[in-house]
């Protein structure tokens, strides 16, 4: 398979060093799913959401799976290169600073995300991980980061498809591989709630101004 163009809104804030968000849709969504929640996550960023190169029952995704919770991950690895390529691209014809990107991924966005942190530990500056589910397996000694780039991770305690006692491991995992990790455990379930957004607002504002 060659890698493809992904489909996207770029938003600049005109200003050269800005952080630039990446939005990462969830299961069904698309490039324009999250632009709302951009703003309520702060100004002065520019915003960057992409599309999932994948389909499932013409419902975009980032990548393959199997079964709910399991994932194709030979097409983990493939799309997460894939879109790793388009974003280093992207960022020489846009503008952007591709050391100054911090990605904000929901559900499947979430673990597209977290693919890129395991795979290129030292790409992000940072991500928030709404509902993320550990997107690959028996990695836990290949690969580290000397960024020490903050993480964010919200969990729905009533949340029906992630177990949180996998989130835990995951959360432990990226720690023990240098990665600051802030964890949050919401009454809500898989859905967004708006605790999620102020808790990441929060954090944002803390790590990166």
């Amino acid at each position: 398979m060659d890698f493809k163009p992904m489909e996207y809104v770029y938003q600049s804030a005109g200003n050269g060093a800005a952080y630039t968000l990446l939005l990462l849709h969830g299961t069904g969504g698309d490039e324009r799913d999250l632009l709302p929640l951009a703003g309520a996550l702060g100004k002065g960023y520019n915003i960057l959401s992409l599309r999932g190169n994948v389909e499932e029952h013409g419902m975009p995704r980032f990548f393959r799976r199997v079964g709910m919770g399991v994932f194709d991950e030979a097409d983990v690895h493939f799309r997460t290169h894939e879109m790793v390529h388009f974003l280093k691209t992207l960022a020489t014809s846009a503008g952007f600073d591709i050391n100054k990107l911090i990605a904000v991924g929901y559900s499947n966005g979430a673990n597209i995300a977290g693919a890129a942190l395991i795979l290129y530990p030292e790409l992000l500056a940072g991500a928030v991980l709404f509902r993320p589910m550990q997107p690959l397996s028996g990695l836990e000694d290949s690969f580290e980061t000397q960024r020490q780039q903050p993480v964010f991770m919200s969990s729905g305690t009533r949340d029906g498809t992630v177990n949180p006692s996998a989130t835990a491991a995951y959360a432990t995992l990226l720690s023990a591989n240098g990665f600051k990790v802030s964890s949050y455990d919401i009454n809500t379930g898989h859905n967004l709630a708006q605790q999620d957004i102020t808790l990441a607002a929060t954090w944002l504002a803390t790590n990166f101004h």
